[in-house]
């Protein structure tokens, strides 16, 4: 994990407050967590110094450019700077008095399902830090949007945007086994995102039965749809035309996987067989010097753009999750 940090700190990509970097430092802060490591500590408290100023990226509306501010949330309940959270207050206050710019498929706040990563944790720590619940309140209401507009309670996953949705109107997309499109990393973008929901939410949190029951269906449907070398596809149903394992979904799944039994939500027996091939596989994808690779390029749906030489920094951070979590496995 060190070695993997290492190796990205030094091949920086995208602005620093970008989503792609937000995943990035979620990780960061995860192995922080688990291993204390100084280094990484600084390079987080120099990201938000130096680089972003403690600011979300440009647009309030869009839940991908308020991502990073999960990382300043975290480093503020430690460092207690007023600073380091007060752009993210008044860019919550805006997003939450104001109307999404919608058009086309773009229906409501968080019309795709990567925002369920990207948003409610900012909403559900805010709410934790502040002691207002406002911010858990908009969050159950974004968020259950999402899971009406894009959840398919048959599969038990979610559609990527309405594009995916299958709606009989001349324009559905299907894989070529005839299966519905169902993208590894954006279901694995809700996973993590709703471990990271659930290790903010208090226990008598009245809709956390909510966020737990949708947590177990997904992971015991995502688990039937691991392939035998521990990874999972590009396509979650359609894993015959995408035949190279995809990091950074199966990462994520390996995240929430290991989380969800650490924090007593899945069944040991049953999920940590799965968890510890899929550990051993997303190790086999890195590099002697730390380089994460096989990552999908950033897109919408299942590609086979990629090889043992892709990597972007939301596979390093999704690597980053998922060793946290193994880290505390027995």
């Amino acid at each position: 994990m060190l070695k993997t940090a290492a190796w990205q700190l030094k091949h920086p990509k995208h602005a620093q407050n970008d989503w792609t970097n937000a995943a990035f430092y979620a990780g960061m802060f995860a192995a922080w967590e688990a291993t204390r490591s100084q280094t990484i500590y600084n390079a987080m408290l120099s990201m938000g110094e130096d680089s972003t100023q403690w600011r979300p990226y440009r647009r309030w509306y869009h839940a991908d450019d308020i991502a990073i501010c999960q990382t300043y949330i975290d480093l503020y309940r430690i460092e207690r700077q007023q600073k380091m959270i007060q752009p993210t207050l008044d860019t919550l206050a805006i997003l939450l008095n104001n109307p999404y710019p919608y058009k086309g498929i773009q229906v409501i706040k968080w019309w795709w399902c990567d925002a369920l990563f990207m948003g409610p944790p900012v909403l559900a720590k805010m709410a934790n830090v502040t002691d207002d619940d406002k911010y858990a309140k908009a969050n159950d209401t974004y968020f259950k949007e999402c899971y009406n507009l894009l959840y398919n309670k048959e599969e038990k996953l979610f559609a990527r945007d309405l594009n995916y949705v299958i709606k009989g109107d001349g324009n559905d997309r299907w894989e070529a086994n005839g299966k519905r499109i169902f993208w590894s990393r954006g279901n694995g973008w809700v996973m993590g995102g709703l471990a990271r929901i659930l290790q903010e939410l208090p226990a008598d949190y009245p809709e956390r039965p909510f966020y737990e029951t949708l947590f177990k269906e997904m992971a015991e449907r995502i688990l039937s749809l691991q392939q035998e070398d521990g990874l999972w596809r590009a396509s979650l149903l359609d894993p015959e035309s995408y035949p190279g394992g995809e990091v950074s979904g199966s990462g994520f799944f390996c995240y929430a996987f290991a989380w969800g039994i650490n924090n007593g939500l899945l069944d040991s027996k049953l999920f940590k067989p799965a968890v510890d091939k899929c550990w051993i596989a997303l190790n086999s994808c890195v590099n002697e010097e730390g380089r994460v690779g096989w990552v999908q390029p950033i897109g919408a749906d299942p590609r086979k753009n990629f090889s043992e030489d892709s990597w972007e920094v939301y596979g390093t951070g999704a690597f980053l999750l998922a060793g946290s979590e193994m880290l505390k496995l027995k």
